[in-house]
């Protein structure tokens, strides 16, 4: 019987987490969009999901591959492309489930972001799952240097490209995204702050592809949720 590194590897404790509420069950179909080496996917290959990634490390791919074929001889090799994950060759609303995890903040400048999260958002299906992971300044406003167009060094002299809270709601009400969870932020100390979105995408989001903007009707019902939602996260601002 494998011990627990080798059931689950090294998986992003807040991913584990999502598995042990029950929301990512057998028979989903799983996108890892910007899989890397396949830390996120052991279980999930292990365990008999419908899994797919993509990377743009084509070295990154053919490991994920040889990994599969050892843990998941019947998946077709063609589920994990070489691809940038803003111009991924899934179809719209693919995925049961589309991670995200530690990639967005190696964008290098805004419209490259939107490129990234709009890729990663299109291949997810109406009451899907969103699982995101990514740099943030929240907590850390005043330890990242910022360098121009969204980037930033941290403390441990990476540069990111970082989003803030204020940055974040406005995203959220642009995708039309509902919280499953509370955002959650991690402050690794004198390194960086690390933000977790876990998102479900409104099947009303089905009804606006191809517009580019939502409706004014729309935005004023999404940004007065998110109001109600920020609030509740901060009564003493509220009072």
């Amino acid at each position: 019987m494998p011990n627990l590194q080798e059931q689950f590897g090294p998986i992003d404790i807040y991913l584990f987490d999502q598995l042990l509420r029950g929301r990512i069950t057998p028979g989903m179909k799983i996108l890892d969009a910007g899989c890397g080496t396949g830390r996120n996917l052991i279980y999930l290959l292990r365990e008999g999901y419908e899994v797919f990634g993509v990377d743009s490390d084509a070295e990154a791919i053919q490991y994920v591959r040889r990994l599969a074929g050892d843990l998941a001889p019947k998946l077709p090799a063609e589920n994990f492309r070489a691809e940038a994950v803003e111009a991924m060759s899934f179809p719209d609303a693919f995925a049961d489930v589309v991670i995200s995890s530690a990639v967005l903040h190696f964008a290098r400048d805004g419209d490259h972001f939107n490129a990234m999260l709009q890729g990663t958002w299109r291949v997810l299906r109406p009451g899907g799952l969103f699982f995101c992971r990514l740099a943030s300044t929240i907590g850390s406003e005043d330890s990242s240097e910022p360098l121009g167009e969204g980037r930033y060094r941290l403390l441990d002299g990476s540069e990111r490209y970082l989003m803030n809270e204020g940055r974040l709601s406005r995203l959220i009400v642009e995708l039309g995204g509902q919280f499953v969870d509370p955002l959650k932020t991690t402050i690794v100390h004198g390194q960086r702050s690390m933000t977790t979105l876990i998102l479900r995408k409104h099947a009303a989001d089905a009804q606006r592809r191809g517009r580019k903007r939502m409706t004014e009707e729309e935005r004023k019902l999404v940004a007065e949720r998110m109001r109600k939602y920020w609030q509740g996260r901060n009564p003493k601002k509220s009072a």
